[in-house]
């Protein structure tokens, strides 16, 4: 039981942060008005994300770009698109949630980790990371005005502004420490980094679920119903694994090579947490959508890397799970 801990103890950190933010809301309110914090640990967990992903792979898929845009396009189009629907089973409030969730960019660890996992090709998955990430700033306020006009009330063009200082300055800055010398600093470093990141998501996952807890009794009841909570849960795994698969096809279809197909498939389909729990709170919606997602995603691509990994190395590659 022990050893099972150590090796998910960040998702049971994450149950557990999100619980006691959304049942003692009342208690930590207070911590919603530290917005400063809130966006200076956004900037932090960015830039630390950021200052680890080597610029070398980024090149690389520079050189066969069709790879890559597909998975921005499934990423960016598709997934918001296979969302849609969903407004007609879930409440506002979740069906933002999920929304948001959808228009947030890949993320920028785990894509590249099950890519390596599965076998494919990671440099497509970072390279797909990296666009996404700076494409939020635009992709993200066009995506609220478009569909959740009605509900949030939110200038667009300061969510602009936020993005760019918040998603995409931290990002360009890491990169160009990574060009001036840090390079060999952050890849020394990359586990620490990466322990820090993610002890940033969770009190992210703590100050959305604080923001959560703290919404009328009606939606409080309709955001933890079992059964609307089933629905939800089968709507954010629906939506992800028919953009993997839906990206994989595609990716099949114009000839790509099976390690391509395999990471076109993981950064087209998955989604930051980061960057999709500032957005939810700063939208007002739940951010219970983006946590089920992020954890849908970790729980369903595990099996199908392994899955895929062995097709690779049989060499008998044929049709996804």
């Amino acid at each position: 039981m022990s050893s099972a801990i150590r090796r998910h103890w960040f998702l049971v950190f994450l149950a557990f942060s999100f619980s006691i933010g959304y049942y003692l809301s009342n208690f930590f309110a207070v911590i919603l008005e530290w917005s400063l914090v809130r966006d200076t640990i956004v900037f932090a967990v960015m830039w630390a994300m950021g200052v680890t992903l080597p610029a070398g792979q980024i090149r690389q898929s520079l050189r066969c770009p069709k790879p890559s845009l597909l998975a921005i396009i499934v990423n960016v189009i598709a997934v918001p698109v296979l969302v849609l629907p969903t407004c007609y089973v879930l409440t506002d409030e979740l069906f933002g949630g999920l929304f948001v969730t959808a228009i947030v960019p890949s993320t920028l660890a785990s894509a590249s980790v099950w890519t390596r996992r599965a076998g494919g090709d990671d440099s497509i998955s970072m390279m797909t990371t990296v666009v996404t990430n700076l494409g939020c700033v635009v992709v993200v306020p066009i995506g609220i005005w478009l569909v959740l006009e009605q509900q949030v009330q939110m200038d667009p063009w300061l969510q602009v502004s936020k993005l760019s200082w918040l998603v995409a300055f931290p990002l360009a800055l890491a990169q160009g420490m990574r060009y001036f010398g840090a390079s060999s600093w952050a890849d020394r470093n990359k586990a620490k980094l990466g322990f820090a990141t993610q002890v940033g998501i969770l009190t992210m996952v703590f100050w959305g679920a604080i923001s959560s807890g703290g919404t009328s009794a009606s939606d409080t009841e309709g955001v933890g119903g079992g059964a609307t909570l089933v629905v939800l849960i089968v709507c954010a795994l629906l939506v992800h694994w028919l953009s993997l698969r839906l990206a994989v096809l595609l990716a099949r279809r114009i000839g790509l090579s099976p390690s391509q197909q395999i990471a076109i498939g993981f950064a087209g389909s998955q989604k930051t947490l980061m960057v999709g729990l500032q957005i939810a709170i700063d939208c007002g919606v739940s951010v219970l959508p983006m946590i089920i997602y992020h954890l849908g995603q970790l729980l369903v691509d595990t099996v199908i890397a392994d899955r895929w990994k062995l097709k690779v190395e049989d060499m008998q590659y044929s049709d996804p799970p």
